[in-house]
Order: structure tokens, then sequence, then C-alpha cells
């Protein structure tokens, strides 16, 4: 249970030094996927530097518009009717993330939208880093056959009650977490953290009116639009492909796929800034795709293996950026 405090033989005689001193184990229960989405319910489980819990808080949140996919949240708008808007509860989230490390299962994902969330309300998320409970699985080796949360839970033993309730996801997350954290600490591995960096800016589009929501899958379509960004034209010409073992060179064109442990766009400014040309799409030209998931069947997946594009994960990205060799002289 959560509040059994009782060391196990896991746990590590001497605790890591550079590890956080405390955690904000979070969930948020979204309208949708998009940019524009709002938070609907939050939950946040504070631990303390080894993973015991010290409290827990809940609140549901309404988003001033359409609920969303009812039928995977169970939150309808007349649930929600009455709920404080996120303004109301900023204060509070903001108190119970201060100073610790957000956790979540898929941290991108909630960071970005507490983030955005934030931003509306003109105040910034007192959170600098983040650790993402898929990357840390990925780190120790733990023989999942999948990524999603109820497989993370099934290996620890963990009971879910009420998948896709902010609540009940943030206490297994935290169950979940508390020996992964134990095992790394063992280990001696090092926690994959990455920076937050909060929005100073938002301008809201119209969402769907209250009531609009559709009775089913069919009537619901979450979007994945961003603004476009549009990024100076690379100075260096493509060299070519990249070689297994050997250095990126400034000019290759490099192309981003799937879900990224940092926000894709700070991935994506990072590249530009050591003289990599970032490409949208894959062709017979692209040098390098980056993706945490190379088995997975998406369009850029796909056209790399016909192409026969090299693949490379983020992490090994994130080596290669290092080091980057110049562009040959002209």
């Amino acid at each position: 249970m959560l509040e059994d405090r009782t060391p196990t033989a896991s746990s590590p005689t001497e605790w890591p030094a550079a590890y956080p001193q405390g955690y904000a184990v979070v969930d948020v229960e979204t309208t949708g996927l998009a940019r524009d989405d709002r938070i609907i319910s939050a939950a946040v489980y504070r631990l303390d530097a080894r993973g015991e819990v010290e409290d827990h808080w809940y609140t549901l949140v309404n988003p001033e518009r359409d609920p969303g996919p009812v039928w995977i949240h169970g939150l309808t708008s007349d649930a929600l009717e009455g709920a404080p808007l996120f303004q109301d509860v900023a204060q509070e989230f903001a108190d119970r993330l201060d100073g610790r490390v957000l956790v979540a299962h898929n941290a991108v994902f909630d960071w970005q939208m507490i983030a955005r969330e934030y931003a509306r309300a003109k105040r910034e998320a007192p959170v600098r880093q983040r650790l993402c409970t898929i990357a840390l699985s990925k780190e120790l080796s733990l023989p999942l056959p999948n990524h999603k949360l109820e497989s993370l839970a099934a290996h620890f033993g963990v009971v879910q009650r009420r998948a896709h309730h902010a609540l009940d996801d943030a206490r297994v997350l935290a169950e979940a977490f508390r020996p992964s954290l134990r095992a790394a600490a063992a280990g001696g591995v090092r926690l994959p953290l990455h920076e937050c960096r909060p929005l100073t800016e938002w301008q809201d589009r119209p969402g769907p009116r209250i009531g609009q929501q559709a009775g089913g899958p069919g009537g619901y379509r979450p979007t994945s639009w961003r603004p476009a960004r549009k990024r100076p034209a690379c100075p260096y010409p493509n060299p070519g492909r990249y070689e297994d073992g050997k250095r990126l060179k400034q000019g290759m064109r490099i192309a981003f796929s799937g879900d990224t442990s940092i926000e894709r766009e700070l991935l994506e400014d990072r590249a530009t800034e050591a003289g990599l040309h970032v490409a949208t799409s894959i062709s017979r030209l692209t040098s390098l795709l980056v993706t945490n998931d190379p088995d997975s069947g998406t369009s850029k997946v796909v056209k790399a293996r016909q192409f026969g594009t090299p693949v490379v994960d983020e992490a090994a990205f994130g080596q290669l950026l290092r080091d980057v060799e110049p562009a040959a002289r002209q």
C-alpha cells in the first residue's frame, strides 16, 4: 500500500547524493491531445527523496469547453459544470509541484498541458525538471511488452482500479515509481531527468462549445495541430547520410518521428544550433531519422526502411549532438 514505509531488501543502503530530494507524481486528464486542449482533472502524489508518499491531492477542472472523449475519462459537461477553473486551483497545484521533479508516464505530454494552462493564466509552473517513467523503465531494461501504464503496473504487481481517472493513475504510477527509483539507486543508474521550459506567452483559439461532445469515438476528432515555425535555412550543404560509429556533420538532414523525452521543438532547436538541417519528412536525401520506436508503422519509419535511412534513438542522438563535425570549407 502507499502508506507502507517498511524498508525492503531492494532498498540501497546508501542513496545517491545526486538524486533529487523530492518528486511530484502527476497525472492529468484532458479534453484531447492537441495544443489547444484543456485539463479537466489533475492529481499529484508528493513523494520524498526515496519515493515514499507524503500526501496526495486531486481536483476537477472546468475547461469552459467541450470535455472531449467522455468514453475514456468519464467526465461529462454536467460533472464539470461546478468545478473550479484552472486559475482557481493554479496556486495549490503550484504549491504541490514547487521544488520537486515532475514525474509522469509520457511526462512530456503532462508537462506541456500543465505549462499551457499556466501560460493561459499568465503564470509559470514552478517545475524545472521532469522524469518520464517510460524513459526510466528503458534505463532499467524492464521486460515490459509495451510502454503502457498498465504494463508497468502489472510488472510491479500494482492493481489499477480506475484507469484514466487522474487520482488512481497517479496512485498507480507512484506505487510503480517507488520500486523503479530504488532499483535505479541500487544499480547506480543515472535518472533520465530533463529540463522543463515554461511558456511565457499564449494565445487561445476558440474551442468546441460545452455540450457539443459526441456520444462515442466516431464523433470526436482530436488534432495534432501546432503553430508552424519557420526555421532559418541551413547554411551548409548536405554531406550525405550518417554512418554508424562516425560523427554527425553540419548540413546533414535530420528528421524526427514519434514521442521524445525532450520537447520536440527544443530538440529541433538544438539540432539547428549545431548546424544540422531539420527536415519535416523523409526522402532519399535524409541523413538520419531519430525515433524512440523504430518498430512503429509511422510513415517516416516506413519510408526510412524503404530508403535505407539510418535510424538512432533520442539518447544516441543526444550523444552525437555533443560532437558535430564542422562543415567542409568551400
